[in-house]
């Protein structure tokens, strides 16, 4: 490793591409290019391309700084973790502009949503584990006491959409747990993690206790997630590479927690308001579909088929794609080249394969805009409708009756989230519970409560996270068991 590469510019703002380790910013010999996908011929900057030896340097950096992070009480390290969340609230537009233009998500959405998010998650976890009350009880002539032990250095492995909000969402409670963090965001858009890390710095964190690792997920990944020295292990991403952190943690019997994707459902039944249901359903377009969360399978009773179609339409002809920057745009470009390609791929092989191509289908000039598309898939077994696309791409299906329902919802083998459209509270509470899903959205979506558990079954994930389930899985948990009458 070098000495720190100078910060490039974007968009006014001075980011550095390269890693932060021990408190300081070090580059690597190589590195890789970083474009933004409003323009992709807009180099933003050469990254620092990390390697073995940079996870070793990351990994020992928080190693050493453990002890004293762990010895603060929860009260001192809440009081880091609330300049922290104070520094991204006082530099909220900065983050939002340098995210926006390296991954694409809409500007106001940004400014508004995301990076408000992530202040928010640094304080909610640093008051859940300044507050927490251990468990105390009786047994057997015994009083005994859980207590929460912060467990070591953890790997924190990101996704390249909503970067900046995603990575506070797990590094938040590990920090607060008390733990040390190496964060290895995805290199498709890693410049906003940047930025966090500058600013756990200006928050006066201890030198080690918050890493930076930039690179090439196949490269840098293994030696981080392999190493011995690290006790949990937090990613979000594909099955595909999950499967590869999963065996690495399973070498060295480490907790490992995994959000995976989702294929979700939005289902809507006869008695539902159609127009809040279709308006709700042309929203899944958002971020040109790049969200793990999104129902991207439509579920609807045969009896409002055509009226809730109409209505649908209607809501996806007010789209306007466009430039992330622009505040009349309401879907943003997709992220990179090769995933234009690996969504293009689905679209013809639902064609080829005898789907019905409703609407859309084509890219837009040589953007990395593809239009809002809808299939009606030959079969439940189409490939569009097992697998997730990750694009702006919707499948539509009928249903008879609420079994029927069900049974599609549940034919997949992700269970991420699901989307329910009715006015029926009893119907609400039988279809909610019996959807296998890690969370039911009932004539809503993506209304979060952070002490609430997060987390997929099947193939989208392991673990929970949110709340004192994410501080628990950061934590050795122990039973202080004393003899009554023993100790005076």
């Amino acid at each position: 490793m070098n000495s720190a590469t100078p910060r490039v510019i974007v968009e006014g703002v001075a980011v550095s591409p390269d890693h932060l380790i021990g408190g300081a910013r070090v580059s690597s010999a190589t590195t890789f290019e970083d474009r933004s996908p409003l323009d992709w011929s807009w180099k933003l900057a050469d990254v620092a391309r990390g390697d073995a030896g940079t996870a070793d340097a990351a990994v020992t950096a928080a190693d050493d700084a453990f002890p004293g992070w762990a010895d603060l009480a929860p009260s001192g390290r809440a009081e880091h973790l609330h300049r922290l969340a104070d520094l991204i609230d006082a530099h909220n537009d900065e983050i939002a502009i340098v995210e926006t233009v390296d991954m694409g998500m809409l500007l106001e959405s940004m400014r508004q949503r995301l990076v408000a998010r992530g202040a928010i998650n640094f304080r909610t976890y640093a008051d859940l584990a300044a507050t927490y009350e251990e468990r105390h009880w009786t047994s057997k002539g015994t009083t005994n006491t859980v207590q929460r032990m912060p467990a070591g250095p953890a790997v924190i492995v990101t996704p390249w959409n909503a970067p900046f909000m995603l990575s506070t969402w797990k590094v938040a409670p590990a920090l607060a747990a008390g733990n040390t963090v190496v964060l290895k965001p995805a290199e498709w858009s890693p410049l906003s993690c940047s930025l966090l890390a500058d600013l756990t710095v200006e928050a006066g964190f201890p030198p080690g206790v918050f890493n930076l690792v930039q690179g090439i997920g196949e490269e840098v990944g293994p030696p981080l997630v392999g190493d011995p020295r690290v006790k949990r292990i937090s990613f979000t991403g594909s099955p595909e590479t999950a499967r590869h952190i999963g065996r690495s943690a399973a070498e060295n019997i480490v907790p490992f927690t995994a959000e995976l994707g989702g294929k979700g459902p939005l289902i809507v039944f006869a008695d539902a308001d159609l127009d809040a249901a279709a308006r709700k359903a042309a929203g899944q377009y958002d971020d040109s579909g790049q969200v793990c969360l999104a129902g991207t399978r439509i579920l609807v009773q045969s009896s409002v088929h055509d009226e809730f179609v109409k209505t649908f339409h209607q809501h996806i002809d007010a789209h306007v794609l466009g430039d992330s920057r622009d505040p009349a745009t309401t879907i943003a470009p997709m992220i990179h080249p090769d995933h234009v390609a690996r969504v293009e791929g689905f679209i013809e092989r639902a064609l080829a394969n005898g789907d019905t191509i409703v609407r859309g289908g084509h890219r837009i000039d040589d953007t990395l805009h593809i239009e809002p598309t809808l299939i009606e898939p030959a079969s439940n077994d189409s490939e569009v409708v097992q697998h997730e696309v990750f694009g702006p791409v919707l499948t539509l299906q009928r249903f008879a009756d609420e079994d029927e329902a069900v049974e599609l919802a549940n034919s997949t083998a992700y269970g991420l989230s699901a989307i329910v459209y009715t006015s029926s509270q009893e119907r609400a509470q039988r279809v909610g519970r019996a959807l296998r899903t890690g969370i039911v959205w009932v004539n809503t979506f993506l209304v979060r409560d952070l002490t609430a558990p997060f987390g997929g079954v099947g193939i989208s994930g392991i673990g929970r996270e949110g709340g004192d389930y994410a501080l628990d899985f950061h934590s050795d948990l122990k039973t202080l068991q004393i003899l009554e009458g023993s100790t005076s």
